[in-house]
């Protein structure tokens, strides 16, 4: 495995239910802002389905250049399309050379892909940012792909296979067949019926990321700088016939740990891939108590989610701006573990801190 070389990121972006760029989101998520609510969707049982969509007014209408090519994709394509245009244009600001994207895409279903394979190239249109479309990943692997996605970019970044790399998630829910489906396996919150359930929501997170040791000849001051990922499976996942154990996130944590570039202090901010199912709680239960020596003991614990419903796809990336933006500004500290489990075995953990300069100069 390639040792991968701390990485800075030099912009962000992201649309959600609370927001539409990255600092109004994360000045949403700082105060604890709450945009899900009863849509005119019901469920199985003709209750109201609680939810966080935007509405459509706030997202931008196709491009003129996509509306018939689109007309094949289907709904959810199309809405994620328009979802991901303007915050991929405001974490990509400023540049003018095509970038790579790494780009975390929801898990496919056993009754049909609902992401086109041409996503990339419609989405380049729409946004009108320059892509290296031929240097680009699609990971369709759902919560954890952002920070798969992360780990990808470090190890183009690393090898100089690229000078700048974007990465980010974009999801919804809103899609009928999907939420019918969801609503059958009983994993829709339904307020006094179904406690142990999620809240459906979307949205859209880009980050810019630059090799930290040149952000000092670069105009763009970082964020904050990525110093490790660690990732792993977890065999007896949501779908999987295999014994659960929580084993998956917990290897995922020791990976990160022990890639760690020079001793650290104990992680004081952790980013929770929570959406309101206990699944995920017990797992980070198990990790958190296998590596609790990492840890401070006055843990701040946050979980976007709670605020905005669970944004799938997009959510990994939407922690990593959050973490990022808190960490600049002083109102989080770090360092900074953010962590995701996808509904299948993908499971992945970043750790983040300050982009103080003598940090930097360091790596």
């Amino acid at each position: 495995m390639t040792l991968l070389r701390a990485t800075d990121i030099v912009g962000a972006g992201m649309v959600a239910p609370v927001g539409l760029t990255a600092q109004t989101v994360t000045a949403a998520l700082r105060a604890g802002i709450c945009r899900v609510r009863e849509m005119g969707l019901r469920d199985s049982q003709f209750e109201p389905l609680v939810a966080g969509f935007l509405e459509d007014e706030y997202l931008p209408p196709l491009d003129a250049e996509l509306r018939d090519v689109m007309k094949g994709m289907t709904a959810r394509h199309r809405r994620m399309v328009r979802l991901a245009a303007a915050a991929l244009q405001e974490a990509a600001a400023g540049s003018d050379r095509p970038l790579p994207l790494i780009l975390a895409l929801p898990e496919s279903y056993p009754w049909g892909d609902p992401v086109g394979a041409a996503f990339l190239k419609h989405l380049a249109v729409q946004s009108r940012v320059k892509l290296d479309v031929a240097a680009s990943e699609v990971l369709r692997q759902g919560r954890a792909g952002g920070l798969l996605a992360v780990q990808r970019a470090m190890e183009l970044l690393t090898t100089r296979r690229a000078q700048r790399v974007l990465v980010g998630g974009v999801d919804t829910y809103l899609d009928p067949l999907l939420l019918a489906n969801l609503d059958i396996q009983g994993r829709l919150n339904a307020r006094d019926r179904i406690t142990d359930g999620f809240i459906p929501g979307e949205g859209a997170a880009f980050l810019l990321l630059r090799m930290g040791r040149e952000a000092e000849s670069q105009a763009r001051l970082p964020l904050a700088q990525i110093i490790a990922v660690g990732t792993s499976q977890e065999l007896g996942h949501l779908y999987s016939a295999e014994p659960y154990q929580g084993e998956g996130l917990a290897q995922a944590f020791q990976q990160l740990f022990e890639q760690l570039p020079v001793p650290l202090p104990r992680v004081r901010t952790a980013y929770a891939g929570f959406n309101g199912e206990s699944f995920w709680a017990k797992e980070w239960g198990v990790a958190y108590l296998r590596h609790t020596q990492h840890f401070e003991p006055g843990l701040r614990l946050e979980h976007p989610a709670e605020y905005t419903g669970d944004m799938g796809a997009a959510l990994g990336s939407a922690m990593l701006v959050a973490a990022a933006v808190g960490l600049q500004r002083g109102y989080r500290q770090g360092p900074c573990l953010v962590w995701c489990s996808s509904d299948r075995e993908e499971r992945a953990a970043v750790m983040l801190q300050a982009a103080a300069k003598e940090v930097r100069h360091g790596h």
